[in-house]
């Protein structure tokens, strides 16, 4: 899912914010109403002490002072922190319960990106003309936990089968493609347009986190419970999601009653808007490639590098610590550069340090020293991305349109993904891995580039609620509240 546990979130920290830096004090001489003693000894406690409060709650991002977001991040968080398990322990489960081939392992992965190829577009049209987002990801969310905890059901019974764990994946992914197409509504309903880019810092910063403690969280589970039984927490972590969300009461977007909301109006937005399609062209291109680099990753690193699995892991941790430290930094360099550079710098530094890959060889020092480098700043690459094109999609696509463009994306940009592994794993086994390599991290190059001459880079976040400052200094206005300057003057159209 793309949904510090749920105790934090209403904890302490969350209550020092809201006190704090919810309502505007900090910054202005007061930190609420403290009182720290009386007499001389107060009158000196109070120094020492009001500077570091001021200090500390000057530290805690304001957004989350909010009781609503608070707990949308919340869900995201303990989702996230969930699917990191499940994604050991369901492979896991097949790999050393079911016994499964290598060709079970890529059917494996193909059904659960598969029901974006096919529903997205649907989804994204029902979802619109239904409205009621919110209601549509909880109830993806239960369905999700029911799915999942039939494994384990089925597994204490001895009556586990490889058909159930296919129709599991293809079951979730079909209710995360609902999931995936209902939130950016229900995330631009919470968030003030000013703030999409904290907002989204944060959803990003625990993804970023997940990927340090979920894997070894997940390796922990299966090793003390077996993988079937790890599954579970995935399955709770489902009910958590929906247990904050059900909390939340956005004012969601109406219902699309103009009798516009075909299947198709989220792939026209998407044609007729050069920002949007360019972007999609871009991460298209680099997903197909980087799904071919996955693919031979890891067998690359064993079988001709000759690292063991605790180096493996070790290295793939580097990413997730450049993935926390991108999340950090982004709005700062969003603001520096422009939220469409900074997006357009991470597609670069996502997939051109990944090139450091194949060039690996000589002593082992060098060789993980090589990797590392690679991980680190692909992670830091693909956090600054992420962030930036949320914020940039949640300022330009209608609210109306939001969930249908959302499906069309995904369609296009995850369908990529299994053709990609598939074209990997044949060109691994014609050319070898290293040349496979090659190819596939300087494809994903090639969609860094494309981004170059498109009016993506010129982007810039609003100054107002209506308008965007393009990069000659100029405002123009866009359909959806934003606007944009692009070399040749173009507007973004609904379609």
């Amino acid at each position: 899912m793309s949904g510090a546990g749920a105790p934090g979130a209403e904890g302490p920290a969350a209550r020092v914010g809201q006190t704090a830096v919810g309502r505007g004090e900090v910054g202005h001489g007061e930190v609420g109403h403290v009182e720290v003693g009386h007499g001389e000894v107060g009158h000196s406690a109070r120094w020492l002490v009001l500077p570091l409060l001021r200090r500390l709650s000057g530290r805690i991002p304001r957004l989350l002072s909010d009781v609503q977001f608070r707990r949308y991040w919340s869900a995201q968080t303990i989702s996230m922190f969930g699917d990191q398990i499940s994604g050991i322990a369901i492979p896991l489960a097949a790999v050393l319960v079911l016994h499964a081939s290598a060709a079970d392992m890529g059917y494996l992965t193909a059904l659960v990106w598969l029901p974006s190829l096919l529903f997205g577009l649907h989804a994204g049209a029902w979802v619109d003309r239904r409205g009621r987002r919110r209601a549509t990801m909880i109830a993806a969310d239960i369905g999700r936990c029911a799915l999942l905890v039939s494994l384990p059901l089925t597994y204490a019974l001895h009556a586990l089968t490889l058909a159930q764990l296919f129709a599991v994946a293809f079951g979730t992914g079909t209710l995360s493609v609902l999931f995936f197409v209902a939130n950016p509504a229900v995330f631009v309903a919470i968030v003030p347009p000013e703030q999409y880019i904290d907002g989204n810092s944060l959803v990003y910063a625990s993804r970023a986190l997940s990927f340090v403690g979920g894997p070894s969280i997940g390796g922990l589970l299966v090793q003390l419970l077996s993988a079937p039984l790890a599954i579970v927490a995935d399955a709770l972590s489902f009910l958590g999601s929906a247990f904050f969300l059900r909390r939340i009461h956005p004012a969601e977007a109406p219902p699309d009653r103009s009798g516009n909301g075909s299947v198709t109006a989220g792939a026209r937005f998407i044609t007729g808007s050069p920002l949007v399609r360019a972007s999609l062209l871009a991460v298209a291109v680099i997903n197909f490639f980087n799904l071919m680099f996955s693919a031979l990753y890891l067998l690359f690193a064993v079988r001709d590098l000759h690292i063991n699995a605790g180096l493996i892991g070790a290295v793939l941790g580097a990413a997730a610590v450049g993935s926390v430290l991108g999340s950090a930094v982004t709005k700062r360099l969003a603001g520096r550069t422009g939220v469409g550079w900074a997006y357009a710098l991470g597609c670069g530094l996502f997939t051109a340090p990944l090139m450091l890959v194949p060039l690996a060889g000589g002593p082992r020092p060098l060789i993980l020293g090589t990797l590392f480098v690679a991980e680190f700043l692909s992670g830091f690459g693909v956090m600054v991305l992420d962030i930036s094109i949320g914020a940039i999609f949640a300022v330009v696509i209608p609210d109306e349109l939001r969930s249908r463009v959302t499906g069309a994306f995904q369609a296009v940009n995850y369908g990529t993904r299994p053709l990609g592994a598939l074209l990997g794993g044949l060109l691994g086994t014609q050319l070898g891995l290293r040349e496979a390599l090659w190819i596939a991290t300087g494809g994903g190059v090639i969609g860094f580039l494309l981004l170059l001459p498109s009016p993506v880079p010129a982007f810039r976040m609003p100054d107002g609620p209506d308008e965007v400052r393009g990069a000659d200094g100029r405002d123009e206005q866009l359909p959806g509240g934003a606007a944009l300057t692009t070399p040749a003057d173009e507007r973004v159209n609904a379609g």
